[in-house]
């Protein structure tokens, strides 16, 4: 009897453990979620250098390692990489899908980061450089390396701009963990990456920033354009602090890099 009592019960601990794996008893170890510090007005608080750790520049949906356009060997090959796209489906409309591989095959030149332009939203975000998030409780600036790209982010109603630009007019709210941007008013002539994903003046971006440990955001955007789009489609990833005690976004004008690609034909003498 003993010994069949004993069995019972390593049988009912073993049905408890299978059920917790299984998703019917949640498991004593899992954790709540993740709680940011607070600002002084109990905001959670996002201050800091950040940056992506990913191929999503080269090309945002999961793509094998592929030879650069430029003859740099192994340096200017581009990087395989898993997509950041949910679905690994970007559902273009069929013209404009044509247009994407004409932009790829054109993409030495026609790719608005070869040129300099401000990189736009959401790419600013996961190009290979930091940017920092300085919060205050009426406004939120975001200051990008590249291109000394920076946007602010309002926490209270301000009018829309009246032009499109670069990097749009950014509305954004809190709720609960997670700061919500967004974004209206983007230019036509930015990318999503060096692949030729592109976009209308229609398109509209909402983000979503929640922080998941002390020094990693979750970044979630969503990209809706009826012009090029059939529909809504999302993209997220992780975001990382730069734990150096010195980190800061350092400067990167890279206007000086392309003024011979752009403008070296109008010189009267190659330049030596």
């Amino acid at each position: 009897m003993q010994h069949w009592l004993r069995c019972a019960k390593i049988a009912g601990a073993a049905a408890v453990v299978i059920s917790a794996l299984q998703g019917g008893v949640p498991p004593a170890s899992s954790q709540e979620a993740y709680r940011a510090p607070r600002t002084a007005d109990g905001k959670p608080n996002l201050s800091g250098v950040w940056q992506a750790l990913n191929t999503a520049n080269w090309d945002i949906q999961t793509h094998a390692a592929r030879p650069g356009l430029v003859a740099a060997g192994a340096p200017g090959a581009v990087p395989a990489g898993i997509g950041v796209v949910e679905g690994d489906e970007i559902p273009y409309l069929p013209q404009a899908l044509a247009k994407k591989k004409e932009n790829f095959e054109s993409r030495l030149t026609a790719d608005p980061e070869i040129k300099c332009y401000l990189p736009g939203v959401p790419r600013a975000t996961y190009q290979p450089y930091p940017f920092q998030i300085v919060q205050t409780p009426k406004a939120i600036m975001m200051a990008y390396e590249f291109a000394g790209a920076t946007r602010t982010i309002h926490l209270e109603k301000s009018p829309s701009n009246p032009v499109d630009s670069w990097m749009g007019h950014s509305i954004g709210r809190f709720e609960g963990e997670t700061l919500v941007v967004d974004v209206t008013g983007l230019q036509e002539d930015t990318w999503f990456d060096r692949a030729g994903n592109h976009h209308s003046d229609a398109l509209r971006v909402v983000e979503r920033y929640t922080a998941r440990s002390p020094d990693a955001l979750n970044y979630e955007a969503t990209i809706t354009d009826p012009k090029v789009f059939s529909r809504p489609w999302k993209i997220s990833m992780p975001l990382y602090r730069r734990l150096e005690k010195n980190a800061q976004v350092l400067e990167f004008k890279c206007v000086e890099f392309v003024e011979e690609l752009m403008y070296g034909h109008l010189r009267k003498q190659p330049a030596k």
